[in-house]
C-alpha cells in the first residue's frame, strides 16, 4: 500500500483544512478565470462513445463536472484525489448535478492510482501536479492507466514570459493573494500556493519530465499571458 511522505501528508492535511472555502476562494482569487482555463483544457480531451475519462487531483469535482457537461452521456468519468475532505464535498456537488450516474469519485493519490493498466481514454489533472510530491511516479502512474492512443492533459500555473506582466503577477501572487486567502481561510495555505508555483519546473523542464514518463506528441498551450499552461501528451 502506498504511503504519502511527510510532506505529502502535510499538503493533504492543508487541503483538508481549506476544503470548505476552496471553491469560493478559487473563484475570488482568480477573478473567475480558472473556469475558462478548465473549459479550454477539457475541450482538448480525446474520447469516443463509451469512453472512460479520469480526472486526477479532482478536488471538489469541478473538472469532472465540466467533462460530463461537454461529453456524450455514454462517457463515464472517474475523479480521484488524495484528500477525503475534498472528495466528500465533490460527492455532494455531483449528487446535486444531472451527471450523478456518470461520475464516480475515489480517494487516491496520483502516485498510486487504483486502476488497471490501459483503462482510460483521457486523463486530466488541473492545478494538481505541483502538489504531487513524487511527480515522476505520478506521471508514470497516469501513463500506466492510460490506454494506447489516449491523451493526458495537465493544466498548471506557470511563469509569464513578459517581464512587466511577470512582476505584476508576482506582486499579486506573493503579497495580495495570501492576505486575501487568509481573511477567508488559512493564510499559510494561500502562502503555500505561490510558493508551490514558483518552485514548479519551467515549461521546458516539465515537458521533458512528461516525455521521460513515456508520453509522445507533447505540445503546450499558454493561457492568459502565460499565467497558466496546458500540457498535452499522448500514449502511443
Amino acid at each position: 500500500m502506498f504511503r504519502l511522505s511527510d510532506r505529502g501528508e502535510k499538503i493533504q492535511q492543508m487541503f483538508g483544512a481549506i476544503a470548505p472555502r476552496y471553491d469560493f476562494l478559487n473563484r475570488l482569487l482568480s477573478f473567475g478565470i480558472d473556469r475558462r482555463w478548465r473549459t479550454k483544457a477539457v475541450r482538448l480531451l480525446k474520447y469516443r462513445e463509451g469512453s472512460r475519462i479520469l480526472d486526477v487531483a479532482t478536488g471538489t469535482g469541478d473538472v469532472a463536472l465540466e467533462i460530463a457537461l461537454r461529453t456524450p452521456g455514454s462517457v463515464k468519468i472517474t475523479g480521484a484525489d488524495f484528500c477525503k475532505e475534498m472528495v466528500d464535498l465533490g460527492a455532494v456537488k455531483v449528487a446535486a448535478s444531472p451527471y450523478s450516474d456518470r461520475i464516480d469519485l475515489k480517494v487516491a493519490p496520483c502516485e498510486d492510482l487504483p486502476f488497471a493498466n490501459d483503462t482510460f481514454d483521457s486523463i486530466t489533472i488541473a492545478f494538481g501536479i505541483r502538489n504531487v510530491v513524487d511527480r515522476k511516479l505520478g506521471l508514470a502512474e497516469m501513463w500506466r492507466v492510460l490506454r494506447p492512443g489516449g491523451r493526458m492533459i495537465v493544466l498548471e500555473f506557470s511563469t509569464p514570459r513578459s517581464q512587466l506582466f511577470r512582476e505584476l503577477y508576482y506582486f499579486y501572487f506573493r503579497r495580495l493573494l495570501p492576505l486575501v486567502g487568509g481573511l477567508f481561510s488559512r493564510y499559510n495555505a494561500y502562502k503555500y500556493l505561490p510558493d508551490s508555483v514558483l518552485e514548479f519546473p519551467s515549461q521546458e523542464e516539465f515537458s521533458r519530465m512528461i516525455a521521460e514518463a513515456g508520453f509522445r506528441n507533447i505540445h503546450l498551450h499558454e493561457l492568459t499571458f502565460g499565467i497558466a499552461t496546458i500540457y498535452v501528451g499522448e500514449k502511443e
